[in-house]
């Protein structure tokens, strides 16, 4: 059976941005095509052999004019590791279209007519602002074409340190200088791997399952804490002490450095015993005096800065008063609760993850903070009639679910409740519309401020304030 001859569609103007950063582009005869690493005003030829629900999914053959909005990327590996994929959209025109998703969605998905759209908070810093970044070793890198043909006998380096290749999962892209995190990350990154080059030590072999160096976290403060964990899968103890030992001395910002032996199938931490080689099994971050202690495990929003100004948001949004009783679902380690517990009466925190209410549990009693309560369970198991009896009534509810949104039981509960008001916080405003159609015969959504927390990136947050009818 033969293959589909692909289609040329010429010319294609570049329109729109739609779901998931994908740019939109129109022919002169109005057919529709979805495109990678375009910019709204570019012009260009395409090539396309899929069609799926009435569109084209399209490929970039040249471009005849470059849109007023596109530059030039900071990044060398831009277009190639996978992340980043908005670094050629000036950041003016990034807040633009994603403000603009919000609105969309809010309004098409959620059926909202009055509400009231603030400008969308952009973030203080468009690159290093994130404090999490996790890199794979592998002795099987991702090679370019050039590498291939520049190469002497045949003899290349394979081994890298770096992220996985998109639709590659065993090819690792080796990364010389990343733009998401402050410095010393990279430099930390790079000894390492100039470290494990010079004293043969083996990268990992995600087929095979074998070799010592696995994965690499960094995760820092914004007062210039680092912690690094190194996953490794054989346990040869004298190589590990050496390296980690190297590294200590190398750079005293490293107050936590840690390691694991991960022998599993997957590279996940959770089920991990994680050891402490030097320094604390945390570093510290501070906000608006408060303290959060962040573990290897913890989960904590990845941009510090930009999570301080959500956070303070969401407090405005609330607008409590003293007296209030404040319910936190999908509290995580208690952030949220946390910054809104001195401005109330009491405020009860709900998670499934245990050990994020333990971390929020502790968070609690170093900050000295005594009226925040954290109970575990699955949401739409324990939000219930006896959660609030045990708890009282909240007069103030803030939500803050994963992607997916709030289970149906859960939104039922909500309306039930006796909550003046809602703060629903999203990372997904097509989910986030979804439940608030549900909710909008009993609350009238007053207002939306969307919250740019990843730069250079499609993702953004969104709160909306709801208030009983």
């Amino acid at each position: 059976m033969s293959k589909k001859k692909p289609k040329i569609f010429d010319p294609v103007r570049v329109v729109d941005i739609a779901a998931k950063g994908q740019a939109v582009g129109k022919t002169d005869d109005g057919q529709v095509i979805f495109l990678e690493g375009a910019v709204p005003g570019d012009v260009v030829q395409v090539q396309s052999s899929r069609k799926r629900k009435g569109a084209w999914q399209g490929r970039i053959l040249k471009y005849h004019s470059y849109a007023p909005e596109r530059r030039d990327p900071a990044c060398e590996h831009f277009g190639v590791c996978g992340g980043c994929k908005w670094q050629h959209l000036d950041y003016s025109a990034q807040l633009q279209y994603k403000a603009k998703e919000v609105e969309h969605n809010l309004r098409h998905i959620g059926k909202l007519e009055n509400i009231s759209f603030e400008d969308i908070l952009q973030a203080p810093s468009e690159y290093f602002y994130r404090n999490k970044m996790e890199f794979s070793f592998s002795n099987q890198r991702w090679l370019t074409a050039a590498e291939i043909q520049q190469a002497e006998d045949g003899v290349l380096e394979k081994n890298g340190l770096g992220f996985h290749k998109p639709r590659m999962w065993d090819k690792v892209v080796d990364i010389q200088t990343c733009h998401l995190q402050a410095d010393p990350s990279n430099e930390i990154r790079n000894f390492i791997r100039a470290y494990a080059l010079e004293h043969q030590l083996s990268f990992f072999d995600p087929r095979a399952q074998k070799g010592f160096l696995r994965t690499l976290m960094i995760r820092n403060t914004l007062e210039g804490a680092f912690m690094v964990l190194i996953q490794f899968y054989d346990d040869h103890k004298p190589q590990r002490d050496l390296l980690l030992k190297s590294l200590e001395e190398r750079f005293p910002q490293i107050q936590s450095l840690l390691y694991c032996i991960n022998q599993k199938a997957n590279d996940t931490l959770y089920d991990q015993e994680i050891i402490c080689f030097s320094g604390k099994p945390y570093i510290t971050e501070h906000m608006e005096g408060l303290a959060f202690k962040i573990n290897a495990k913890s989960f904590f929003q990845t941009n510090s800065a930009q999570a301080l100004a959500l956070y303070q948001r969401v407090r405005d949004f609330a607008g409590l008063q003293a007296t209030d009783r404040v319910y936190d679902l999908y509290t995580g380690t208690g952030t949220i609760a946390l910054f809104m517990a001195r401005h109330c009466q009491k405020v009860v925190g709900i998670e499934s993850v245990p050990e994020a209410i333990e971390a929020a549990q502790e968070n609690a009693v170093e900050n000295g903070i005594d009226n925040c309560f954290f109970e575990v369970g699955d949401m739409k198991d324990c939000f219930n009639d006896a959660f609030i009896d045990r708890h009282g009534a909240a007069d103030v509810i803030i939500t803050d679910p994963p992607r997916s949104g709030m289970h149906p039981d859960v939104v039922q509960q909500l309306i039930q409740s006796s909550a003046s008001k809602i703060v629903y916080v999203s990372c997904n405003s097509a989910t986030q519309a979804r439940d608030l159609a549900l909710m909008k015969d009993s609350f009238e959504v007053v207002k939306s401020q969307a919250v740019d927390m990843f730069p250079q990136t499609h993702h953004v947050e969104n709160i909306v304030l709801l208030i009983r009818k």
